[in-house]
C-alpha cells in the first residue's frame, strides 16, 4: 500500500525563552538566561513549513501548548491567584517557574514514538506519548501531547494514541528524538530501530558517566509492545556513552535515517559493527538493502557534529527517488561539516540536494530541523482521516503569520516570565490559534 510521510512541526509558543534546563544538551547550556526572540522563532519554523510544503513534501504542525504550566506550580505549593503564583514562583525559586513556561514542546521529536500502520499487527497507525521524565520542564508535556494528537488522530478506526509510560526512571520515554523507521518505501513494512542509552536492570551495562542517558531499553521494549511490532523487524541498539558525554543527548543529535538509508557518525552506536548487522538482517527480511552513510570522525569530530546539529538535519525522500538533506544554517559555518557536505552531495551518494534554514533562535535552545518535527507516515485513506486544520497550506502560512505578529513578543528576558501580563497574552494568543486551527477545546 503506497503511503506519504508528513512531517508534523512544532509551532513555536509565545513563551519563547532560553533558561538552559536540559543538562546534557550544550547548546541549550551555552545561551542560557538570554533575551530570545519569540516572534522571530516562530516565523523562522513557519518559514520552513511552508517551504517544504510548496516543494510537494507532506507538513503539518503540532500548536505550542499552554504556558505557564500553573498545574505544576500549583501541585508543588504555589498558591493564590495566577498573578500570586508567578511572584511567589519568581521569588522563591526561578528556576521552577521557568519549568513551568518552557516552551520544549516546539520540539515535537519529543512529542511521541510514530508506528505506521504497515508496521502495527491491527493494522492502525500507532503513538507513544513519550513521558520525558529526565526533565521536570518536560516531564508535563505528555499529557497535551496525547490530547493533540487524539484531536488530530481521533478516528480510531486509523489510529491508535498510547498515553506515556509509567514516569519511573526505568521507562524513560524520549519519543522519536531516539527511534528510526528504515524500509524500502514508507507504504510497505519497515524495521523500527529503538536506540537506548542505558538498561535499568542490568547493573553490568554500560553506562555514560558525565551526562544522563535519558532512553532506556525497558522503555523501548515496551513502545513496541503497545504499538504490535514484530519482533523480526524491532531492532534495539545502544547508544555509544561516550557521545553521550559529548553533548549527545538524543540518538537524532548522531544519526537520521531515512526509506533504505542510514545517515550516522561513526561513533554514533556502542557497537557499529553490530548495529549494522542486525539492521541489514532485519532490512532483508522486508526486501530492503541497507544504505548505510557514515561520517568518519576523522571528518567530522564529534563536537563540530553538536555544534552544528549535521545529523539533526530531515533527511527527506525527493520525487525523483534521491533525498535531501534540510540542515540548520550553522552547518555552512562549521567548516568540517561544510566542507563534509559539499564532497557527499558531489559524491554520487542517495543525498544530493542540501536545503538550508535560518533556524537560529530553535538552535540557540538547542533544537535543530529534525527537533522540530515528528515524521507520520500516513496513507490516502489515513492522510483523509486526521484532521485537516493543521495541514501547512499558502492561505495557513499567512494567516499563521499574521497571528504571530499580532500576539509574540520580539524579546523576551528570564525576567519576564514573572510577568502577569505575558501569562494573559500567551493565554489569549492560544486561544484564538484553537480558533484558527479548529480545534476548540484544546486548553481548555
Amino acid at each position: 500500500m503506497s503511503a506519504r510521510e508528513f512531517n508534523f512541526d512544532g509551532l513555536v509558543g509565545p513563551s519563547h525563552n532560553y533558561a538552559g534546563l536540559s543538562f546534557g544538551n550544550v547548546a541549550s547550556f551555552n545561551n542560557v538566561k538570554s533575551a530570545s526572540n519569540p516572534k522571530l522563532a516562530a516565523l523562522q519554523g513557519l518559514a520552513k513549513m511552508r517551504a517544504l510544503a510548496a516543494r510537494g513534501f507532506g507538513q503539518a504542525l503540532l500548536p505550542p501548548q499552554d504556558r505557564p504550566n500553573f498545574r505544576l506550580l500549583r501541585s508543588i505549593g504555589f498558591t493564590g491567584t495566577d498573578a500570586e503564583v508567578l511572584a511567589k514562583a519568581a521569588k522563591e525559586s526561578p528556576v521552577i517557574l521557568a519549568c513551568a513556561y518552557s516552551a520544549s514542546p516546539m520540539w515535537t521529536a519529543n512529542a511521541a514514538t510514530v508506528s505506521p500502520s504497515a508496521d502495527s499487527t491491527d493494522g492502525r497507525l500507532h503513538f507513544t506519548a513519550a513521558n520525558l521524565n529526565n526533565k521536570l520542564h518536560r516531564a508535563f508535556e505528555h499529557v497535551q501531547s496525547a490530547r493533540a494528537l487524539r484531536a488530530i488522530f481521533k478516528d480510531e478506526k486509523h489510529f491508535a494514541v498510547h498515553d506515556a509510560l509509567p514516569g519511573t526512571p526505568a521507562f524513560g520515554d524520549e519519543g522519536a528524538a531516539n527511534h528510526t523507521r528504515l524500509c524500502k518505501d514508507h507504504g510497505s513494512a519497515g524495521v523500527e530501530m529503538f536506540v537506548y542509552g542505558r538498561t535499568e536492570f542490568d547493573a553490568s551495562a554500560s553506562a555514560p558517566k558525565k551526562f544522563p542517558a535519558r532512553q532506556t531499553l525497558e522503555a523501548s521494549q515496551a513502545v513496541a509492545r503497545l504499538h504490535g511490532l514484530s519482533a523480526e523487524r524491532t531492532v534495539y541498539i545502544q547508544q555509544n556513552p561516550d557521545v553521550i558525554d559529548q553533548g549527545v543527548f538524543h540518538n537524532d543529535v548522531i544519526g537520521v535515517g531515512n526509506a533504505n538509508a542510514l545517515f550516522y557518525h561513526e561513533q554514533a552506536f556502542a557497537d557499529e559493527a553490530g548495529a549494522l548487522d542486525q539492521l541489514r538482517r532485519a532490512m532483508a527480511g522486508v526486501g530492503a538493502d541497507l544504505n548505510a552513510i557514515r561520517v568518519d570522525t576523522a571528518k567530522v569530530p564529534v563536537a563540530d557534529a553538536v555544534a552544528s546539529y549535521l545529523f539533526n538535519s530531515q533527511l527527506l525522500s525527493k520525487s525523483d527517488g534521491k533525498m535531501a538533506l534540510v540542515i540548520p544554517q550553522e552547518c555552512q559555518e562549521v567548516a568540517s561539516v561544510a566542507a563534509y557536505l559539499e564532497g557527499l552531495v558531489a559524491s554520487g551518494s542517495a543525498i544530493d540536494e542540501l536545503i538550508h534554514f535560518d533556524l537560529r533562535q530553535s538552535m540557540r535552545n538547542g533544537g535543530g530541523p529534525a527537533c522540530l518535527r515528528l515524521r507520520v507516515a500516513l496513507t490516502d485513506a489515513e492522510a483523509a482521516a486526521m484532521h485537516q486544520g493543521v495541514v501547512m497550506n499558502e492561505t495557513l502560512y499567512h494567516t499563521l503569520v499574521a497571528w504571530v505578529e499580532k500576539h509574540y513578543r520580539d524579546r523576551l528576558e528570564p525576567a519576564d516570565l514573572a510577568d502577569p501580563q505575558l501569562a494573559i497574552e500567551v493565554h489569549n494568543a492560544l486561544e484564538e490559534l484553537s480558533r484558527i486551527l479548529g480545534l476548540p477545546g484544546l486548553y481548555d
